[in-house]
């Protein structure tokens, strides 16, 4: 199929960019940035809108910024940019490892980070790293800027705090202390495919045994979040299979499961359990 018409913007500036979005936003204008998520549903008439605002001119969008405390990853910054570390130390050894499990290379060479989060598809890793990190939205619209925190951002399957004339400018993750352990795994039932549940683990060693935990899980349910029923269940114990098992049984226990009719509600715990346990090894 192809998408209905609709009237095609191009903004050369973020200040232009928003403007378009406050004039069309009210008659379904959408913001158009990789189009890896927006195009596919334009295209089977799932989503119809009657204006798309392309960004992709806006070039002071396509900027990663790096402080010891932050990296800020601009709305233009696409997947592939990842496949090398893009900051020292343990978050851009994390992220470099999400990355390789987005899509297939085509749409990482296209789609975009911040896209991604926009979207925020229950089966997204940027979201889930987002959220196991505590992860920061910066938006922009003409009333001003907004900085939202994950735990306040994402609201359900697709659903966010963004206002419809709002764009997503920046994502800002905390940098990891040096010496954090890094874990990511997901399951899929075909390379690229989209997960049907996946765990990203943050963990550093004191005196021997776990502490500062993020445990976070996507996929699995209708938003990405941290579980800190899983991270207490791991804190102040040595690493080893009987702290990981623990956590992954906390996990498993947490969680309220998407179910569909392929995979029901004890199927996905099982995922979580499994996946969790396999990340803190990852990490360890």
């Amino acid at each position: 199929m192809k998408p209905v018409s609709f009237a095609y913007h191009r903004p050369r500036c973020v200040h232009e960019a928003v403007a378009m979005l406050s004039r069309f936003a009210p008659e379904d204008g959408r913001v158009l940035a990789g189009g890896q998520s927006l195009v596919p549903i334009m295209a089977f008439r799932l989503s119809r809108p009657a204006h798309l605002v392309d960004i992709n001119p806006v070039t002071e969008l396509d900027r990663l910024d790096d402080s010891p405390e932050a990296l800020r990853i601009g709305a233009l910054v696409r997947h592939a940019r990842f496949h090398r570390p893009v900051t020292k130390g343990p978050l851009g050894r994390l992220l470099s490892i999400v990355v390789r499990h987005i899509a297939h290379y085509p749409i990482r060479v296209r789609g975009t980070f911040c896209g991604s989060v926009a979207h925020a598809d229950p089966a997204s890793e940027w979201c889930c790293v987002t959220a196991a990190l505590g992860g920061r939205m910066h938006t922009l619209s003409v009333r001003g800027a907004r900085e939202i925190p994950a735990t306040d951002y994402f609201k359900g399957v697709m659903t966010t705090a963004l206002i419809p004339d709002e764009l997503l400018t920046a994502v800002q993750l905390p940098m990891l202390p040096a010496g954090t352990r890094v874990g990511f795994v997901e399951f899929s039932r075909r390379a690229g495919d989209f997960a049907l549940a996946m765990a990203v683990v943050t963990y550093g060693i004191s005196d021997g045994r776990i502490a500062g935990a993020r445990i976070g899980i996507g996929g699995a349910e209708a938003v990405p979040r941290r579980i800190e029923a899983a991270e207490a269940a791991v804190n102040g114990r040595a690493p080893g299979l009987a702290a990981f098992r623990a956590a992954a049984e906390a996990a498993a226990d947490a969680i309220d499961p998407l179910e569909d009719v392929q995979t029901d509600a004890t199927y996905r715990r099982d995922l979580v359990r499994a996946l969790v346990r396999r990340a803190l090894e990852q990490a360890a």
